[in-house]
């Protein structure tokens, strides 16, 4: 049987590794949620507001920042 060890550094790196797992988690949330309202956003502006147009090219636009703005901050 394998006796497990617990110190200090295994603790503090268990912590670093469960924080940066948490961190990235509340970054997809937050990127799901605001593409979700994107997308809501253009659906009202398509629909409602009769201009299709400009909500393809705000859908495309903001996805695509969405995207670069969470590929550099991860």
């Amino acid at each position: 049987m394998a006796t497990i060890v617990d110190t200090r550094e295994n603790s503090d790196r268990e912590l670093r590794d469960h924080q940066e797992t948490y961190n990235g988690f509340s970054k997809l949330v937050l990127f799901a949620v605001l593409h979700i309202v994107l997308v809501l956003v253009c659906m009202a502006l398509a629909f409602l507001g009769h201009i299709p147009v400009l909500a393809v090219l705000l859908g495309l636009g903001g996805t695509l920042a969405l995207l670069i703005t969470f590929a550099i901050t991860s």
